[in-house]
């Protein structure tokens, strides 16, 4: 079995990090495992800890009034789950449900919070690589939205931006 300093180094999250940090990630992760169908985190509790994926897969999942429950998107290995744990009030925004058996390193928000503040040289590559994940994960919920709204029909972005751009504008035509 791989060490935790091991995951940490190997995880994609953490590539090109500056060697001299696993020790201080190291000091706040620990492995965890889960079943089949088990809950990693729960929607409007609290974002408590970063987890990355090692191995498994996750489903994040919203309740939508009127739906009930969707899965965003399906996580692979080697993903990071969760940003609600850096950002004010601290709460889930989604469901993150294993799909199969799951191990995650699981790092506390707590500890890398105040490592951050410790260390700024830290703080900046953790807040880069936390907001790339709240980036793809928008990118995600977009899509997904998409689907949601539109099943199958409509044009891709592309094509609507050119829709839009071939447009005349209003200030330049003539009456």
């Amino acid at each position: 079995m791989a060490s935790i300093e091991n995951i940490i180094v190997a995880h994609p999250f953490w590539q090109g990090l500056d060697p001299g940090f696993v020790p201080l990630l190291a000091e706040s992760a620990t492995l965890l495992h889960f079943g089949v169908g088990e809950v990693i985190f729960q929607e409007r509790l609290a974002a408590d800890h970063l987890y990355l994926l090692h191995r498994g897969q996750v489903a994040l999942e919203m309740f939508v009034p009127g739906r009930g429950l969707i899965t965003l998107q399906v996580v692979p290995p080697g993903e990071a789950l969760g940003w609600s744990w850096l950002f004010p009030p601290y709460l889930w925004q989604v469901t993150a449900k294993s799909i199969d058996t799951t191990e995650v390193l699981a790092f506390s928000a707590a500890s890398l919070r105040a490592k951050a503040e410790a260390h700024p040289a830290f703080g900046r590559e953790l807040v880069t690589r936390t907001a790339q994940v709240l980036l793809h994960r928008l990118q995600a919920t977009r899509l997904k939205l998409q689907e949601f709204y539109d099943p199958g029909v409509g044009k891709d972005l592309d094509e609507c931006l050119k829709t839009a751009n071939d447009e005349p504008d209003a200030d330049t035509t003539s009456p």
